[in-house]
């Protein structure tokens, strides 16, 4: 690793970690002020908003990640060029190329850092943040309908009327169907807890079973339900498919697929995420640029508010991109890499044009 990798990495991480820190705090501020307005003092306290926004703030780090990236190496940059510390580097041998190849390599370590953030505590921390705020209010996690939460595993559709925090279902009718289509048994429980058998724990079971020559009812204190769905899945109700980890995105996925139900909005999640360490590359090269023009040609102050801008402007389409692409039934690896694609075809052609000149 070389002396000038470094120091380029040394002052873009230190400008980048200011940046990310200043953007947490003012969204963090926002936040709290929209919480306010649900406070109860005899529910969802301020303590409660206040942690329900902390714990959140840790989801936000992937989100505002470009944007503090560009942010911080046009910062960086800037001074390194009114310092004609820049300068110095390009008459030393610093070539184009080798500098783009050192802050792909910076902003792949950004990249990956954060991801492992997102992949081990953003979905805990938003599933925490989600249990603060719905205990402080309802008290119930998933009410999807008004007759609740429907899944289906294989022929059986699944209805839950309430999950409560500690994933304890309420109330739970499963609706059984044959080969034909045939409604063959009903399945009514009062709870269902999950064991560490690795099953639901049934209580308070009524069963209709439906034959050709009439019903029968049975009833059972305690029953097992083994099932695929787990509280892992029913957990993706609580956290943000863009704020999930990348195992949790996948087997869902796959539970979607086997079971014949719409899965895009899913894989256009876990597309983003396997596309997310290229983001920062992507902005530490937008950011170059700003290193060869003169400092008297633009105020650092106009500068990063440029950059700000263009953080936003990916942050946008990068959205727009997604429901555009869930509409029209785009494949998901588009739909996920297509604003990346956009971006570095503009970052490498403003350097080309730069060093034409």
């Amino acid at each position: 690793m070389s002396l000038v990798f470094r120091y380029l990495g040394t002052q873009i991480l230190t400008s980048f970690g200011l940046a990310l820190t200043a953007l947490l705090l003012l969204f963090g501020i926002f936040d709290l002020i929209g919480e306010l307005d649900a406070v109860r003092p005899d529910g969802y306290t301020t303590g409660r908003a206040f942690m329900y926004v902390l714990l959140g703030m840790v989801g936000r780090i992937q989100e505002l990640l470009p944007i503090a990236a560009l942010v911080g190496a046009i910062f960086a940059l800037a001074r390194l060029a009114a310092n004609s510390e820049f300068t110095v580097m390009r008459a030393s041998g610093l070539s184009t190329p080798r500098l783009i190849g050192y802050q792909a390599l910076l902003g792949l370590l950004l990249g990956g850092t954060t991801l492992l953030v997102g992949e081990y505590l953003t979905p805990p921390a938003e599933r925490l943040a989600q249990q603060i705020k719905i205990r402080g209010t309802t008290g119930i996690v998933a009410q999807e309908f008004r007759s609740g939460l429907w899944a289906k595993d294989g022929r059986a559709f699944i209805n839950i009327r309430q999950m409560r925090p500690d994933a304890t279902l309420i109330d739970i009718r499963m609706y059984e169907f044959d080969d034909r289509f045939r409604l063959r048994l009903i399945r009514q429980a009062e709870s269902a807890a999950w064991t560490e058998a690795g099953a639901w724990a049934l209580r308070n079971v009524t069963e209709t079973t439906v034959t050709e020559t009439g019903t029968r009812i049975t009833r059972r204190e305690i029953a097992n339900w083994q099932s695929p769905i787990t509280p892992d899945l029913l957990s993706v109700l609580m956290v943000n498919p863009d704020r999930m980890a990348l195992t949790t995105l996948y087997s869902y996925v796959n539970y979607l697929k086997a079971n014949q139900q719409q899965s895009t909005r899913y894989e256009i999640a876990l597309w983003n995420k396997l596309a997310f360490p290229l983001a920062a590359p992507v902005m530490l090269l937008l950011a170059l640029p700003f290193a060869y023009r003169q400092p008297r040609n633009s105020k650092l102050g106009s500068r990063i508010m440029l950059g700000i801008l263009i953080g936003l402007g990916f942050h946008l389409l990068n959205r727009v991109v997604g429901h555009v692409g869930l509409l029209n039934h785009w494949p998901p690896v588009l739909s996920a890499l297509l604003p990346l694609l956009v971006f570095s075809a503009a970052a490498l052609l403003t350097i080309w044009r730069i060093e034409q000149r």
